[in-house]
């Protein structure tokens, strides 16, 4: 690319964690060539995809994205939102242009707006499975056509070919449903000619802001600018500076691999990878390479209900209890799935033994001095769970154990009521990767004139 640059301003790791307005306009001034942001993870469970609805409030995305929308329309600066709504279905993606269009109206606003749907119809996975086009993403098991009928919703993780396509059509905000992380900051870049390893690496570090700088936050602004054979990385807040220790550390995140990291289309290379730090903060990166695969494979994220939840959260410190009381957990659950002929999952969640890491927690001979517990109970229906939740509890508030000298009580409660109800539960059963020919076939953009 010669002498040509590309500057990219990454507000904040999720729309709706907020950021600075100082920053925001300090990275304006700048005059950025694209305004991109990420909207969405996996991060925070199935449930929001299951129930098409975002994990972050509409109050906090209409904030971020009033300053965003009316800074890029003002300024002429492409938009681009990656996973709207937090997990990029077509309700997620509906709420979020619902918001778009109230701060148009609302600021007398004006522009050209793509939307990039993301979701996959069952029949469309059933087929490519008969194909052979799925495979299982670990720890997926293979798919079947049960688990795909059993799908509440679907969606894939777009690349960059229906973004610039979007480009093309002239739209000034770009609003996608779900797509790979890094393809909001990259894509652009990728259609006007920049490497794409470059560019891949640089939104990667990109999409989570100002994480990768020294103090991190999700909650601060980051420009980057991309380079011919390098790019480079500047906080926009003087409390933070970017290192070769922070943003190499960062290069790791979510990854299972410290070289290679797979996407659409093919795999960013990290092996040649240089890190070096420069003047003001700044960190400049370069030898990332992009190797074109020979498929096309886009991630299938799926997910199906289980039931209905619900919980209570009470703490224990008696230390004769602490020390049987995984014996009494057991005899409890025994006795428990028995009377109720086995009419709902159990599970127990004890922080202070391993509430954090489960069965995989290295400590276990561990003894503290108090844990907290909390009940679990998923059930074909909201009524079974409650009234499984209840019993649970009453046992445990009341059960006698070798040893015990106290008959006031177990337990001590943390809320009253003591049983909250959670309501349907949502868990991942397609995590795989699906073969398609046409990486923009799957993805269909639509033109929306904005006006106040």
């Amino acid at each position: 690319m010669g002498d040509d640059i590309f500057r990219v301003l990454s507000p904040t790791a999720i729309l709706g964690y907020g950021f600075p307005e100082e920053s925001f306009q300090k990275g304006i001034e700048k005059k950025p060539h694209l305004i991109a942001v990420d909207a969405g993870s996996t991060d925070p469970g199935p449930y929001y995809l299951g129930a098409g609805i975002s994990f972050t409030s509409k109050a906090a995305v209409k904030r971020d994205l009033g300053l965003i929308v009316k800074a890029a329309v003002e300024t002429s600066i492409p938009c681009i939102i990656g996973s709207a709504g937090g997990c990029g279905a077509r309700p997620h993606v509906n709420w979020t242009e619902g918001i778009i269009r109230e701060i148009a109206s609302e600021s007398g606003l004006s522009f050209r707006m793509a939307i990039i749907y993301a979701d996959i119809a069952r029949t469309t996975v059933q087929k490519a499975m008969d194909q052979g086009r799925i495979d299982p993403l670990y720890p997926a098991l293979p798919v079947t056509t049960h688990e795909i009928e059993k799908c509440v919703r679907i969606v894939a993780q777009m690349g960059a070919e229906p973004v610039s396509k979007a480009l093309d059509m002239g739209c000034q905000i770009i609003l996608c449903g779900r797509c790979y992380d890094p393809v909001p900051f990259a894509a652009p870049a990728i259609k006007m000619g920049f490497q794409p390893g470059l560019a891949y690496h640089m939104g990667k570090i990109l999409e989570c802001a100002a994480i990768a700088a020294s103090p991190g936050s999700g909650r601060d602004c980051v420009m980057g600018t991309l380079f011919g054979n390098h790019f480079e990385l500047e906080a926009l807040n003087e409390k933070r500076r970017f290192t070769r220790v922070s943003t190499a550390a960062h290069t790791m995140y979510e990854k299972s691999d410290p070289y290679f990291l797979p996407g659409p289309g093919g795999t960013l290379d990290l092996s040649e990878t240089t890190f070096a730090e420069l003047d003001g903060g700044r960190v400049r990166v370069s030898g990332s390479q992009f190797h074109p695969s020979d498929k096309y494979t886009v991630k299938l994220e799926g997910v199906k209900s289980v039931g209905f939840r619900t919980i209570s959260i009470c703490g224990i410190r008696d230390p004769v209890l602490i020390r049987c009381f995984g014996t009494v957990l057991d005899e409890i659950k025994t006795e428990i799935m028995s009377e109720y002929d086995c009419m709902g999952n159990i599970l127990f969640h004890v922080y202070g033994k391993n509430g954090v890491m489960g069965t995989l927690e290295p400590e276990k001979d561990a003894v503290s001095h108090e844990l907290g517990v909390v009940i679990e109970v998923v059930a074909d229906a909201q009524e079974q769970a409650d009234s499984l939740c209840a019993r649970i509890r009453s046992m445990l508030l009341h059960h006698s154990y070798p040893g015990r000298i106290s008959t006031a009580g177990n337990l001590a409660l943390l809320y009253s009521p003591s049983d909250i109800s959670c309501g349907e539960v949502f868990e991942f059963n397609i995590y795989h990767l699906m073969s398609v020919e046409d990486p923009v076939s799957e993805f269909p953009v639509e033109i929306r004139e904005v006006t106040p």
